[in-house]
């Protein structure tokens, strides 16, 4: 292997954060485009420092007419580079970017799992952290979606986990492209890229450009360091919203198919109001995630920020005060010290 200045800079960045440890066993997403024939290439050089075994994963999603090529070049490149490869192929239409994002760390997950890998690795850069940022401030988001693309985070609930790590987020998507063109890589061109009806091509030939033009030739960088900074706040205030949720929630006791009834959730409101707003507000969106992970009920659209400003409006209200029905015949009422969220059966 010619060592090189990329090379170099993945190494730092994987000794600084421990992100794959020696003797890892890591499974490669690759696309076929620049990104993940990168990071391909940069692991496949590391391997021997870092005695990591490595394999290749691929999804067709079977969107495009050369969806059957794209994933046969990229076997061929494992063949190539003597690394075993498995690709997972849709067995159904995916309608739009989310549900096909769902379905590949699913599969990803699952080849991981059966074939005995750690972790499964995406070529996602700084340049992608910065149109996610922007995506989701678009579409209106929290502190969460601005800390967005995480370097690591479980894939699975599986005990341990399979880890997604993205070890590529320092760099750039032309310094991806300049180590493809020096090493010659044989990129595969997805013509989706260029289809600007989907919001991230939007965002990336269009927005992206004009802003570095008209207000930051930096804008990338600025927003990418802001998703880091996002995301170390994110995960220390969701740790401490999880110690204050045990404190001042007490789940339903008995969700046994012979008591379904059973569903009432109390909320220690005397408690919960004297944290800080932040903590309120993640403590409140967990209890309407858990109440839908626990739930019977076929599952709702997310709880959005006004739904979780109502809760929070009753932990300081009159006793008797009540809210509007919450999706799935969920309603919350102030009794004494305490908040019920329970289940309207009548409203079925």
């Amino acid at each position: 292997m010619v060592w090189s200045s990329a090379h170099a800079k993945l190494h730092v960045s994987l000794r600084a954060r421990v992100l794959l440890p020696k003797r890892s066993r890591i499974l490669i997403a690759v696309s076929g485009g620049q990104d993940s024939l990168c990071l391909a290439h940069l692991l496949i050089g590391l391997a021997d420092k870092w005695d990591w075994s490595l394999a290749i994963v691929h999804g067709d999603h079977q969107w495009r007419e050369d969806s059957s090529e794209n994933a046969a070049h990229v076997v061929r490149l494992a063949e190539q580079w003597n690394l075993p490869a498995w690709v997972e192929i849709a067995e159904s239409a995916l309608t739009g970017e989310a549900a096909a994002r769902q379905w590949r760390y699913r599969v990803f997950a699952k080849v991981a799992r059966a074939q005995g890998y750690d972790y499964v690795v995406t070529g996602h850069t700084s340049s992608d952290r910065a149109e996610t940022v922007l995506y989701n401030l678009i579409r209106g988001t929290g502190t969460d979606g601005v800390g967005t693309l995480p370097w690591v985070r479980q894939l699975d609930q599986r005990n341990p986990p399979v880890m997604l790590v993205r070890p590529l987020l320092r760099f750039s998507r032309q310094e991806t492209a300049a180590v493809c063109q020096q090493q010659q890589l044989p990129v595969w061109e997805d013509s989706t890229n260029q289809d600007v009806a989907l919001r991230r091509n939007r965002i990336r030939q269009e927005l992206l450009p004009y802003l570095r033009e008209h207000f930051n030739p930096q804008v990338d960088k600025a927003l990418s360091q802001m998703a880091e900074i996002a995301a170390a706040d994110t995960n220390y205030l969701n740790q401490q919203a999880k110690i204050l949720y045990r404190r001042c929630i007490l789940e339903p006791v008995d969700r046994s198919d012979s008591n379904p009834e059973v569903t009432d959730w109390t909320i220690k409101r005397t408690e919960l109001s004297q944290a800080p707003l932040a903590l309120q507000r993640r403590v409140i969106k967990q209890v309407l995630q858990r109440v839908q992970e626990t739930s019977a009920l076929p599952r709702p659209a997310p709880y959005n920020f006004f739904q979780i400003e109502k809760l929070i409006a009753l932990l300081k209200a009159p006793n008797g005060s009540r809210s509007d029905p919450y999706p799935g015949g969920w309603i919350a009422r102030v009794n004494g010290a305490t908040v019920i969220f329970e289940r309207q059966l009548s409203q079925e």
